[in-house]
């Protein structure tokens, strides 16, 4: 029988309570992730003419498109915001 300090974290506290849980987690994020993904290669299909009515060009779908997060909404608002004042 191993003793631990006060300050130490046991190995079963390292791991998820409910790891099905968790399981189903990672599939829900992974499915939005992925459906953030198409709807940006969709928005590369269009022509220049629409991209600049909705005020986002194919530079700002692609930087949105290497950013690995939910902030891809943010690039593209911070890009419609910025062609809005020009």
């Amino acid at each position: 029988m191993a003793f631990s300090l006060p300050g130490e974290r046991s190995v079963a506290a390292a791991l998820p309570a409910r790891p099905f849980a968790a399981l189903v987690r990672w599939v829900a994020e992974a499915k939005a992730a992925r459906a953030r993904r198409v709807a940006l290669k969709a928005l590369l299909e269009l022509d220049h003419a629409r991209l600049h009515d909705l005020g986002i060009s194919r530079d700002d779908i692609a930087t949105a498109l290497a950013t690995r997060s939910r902030a891809a909404s943010v690039v593209l608002n911070s890009a419609r915001a910025r062609n809005a004042r020009l």
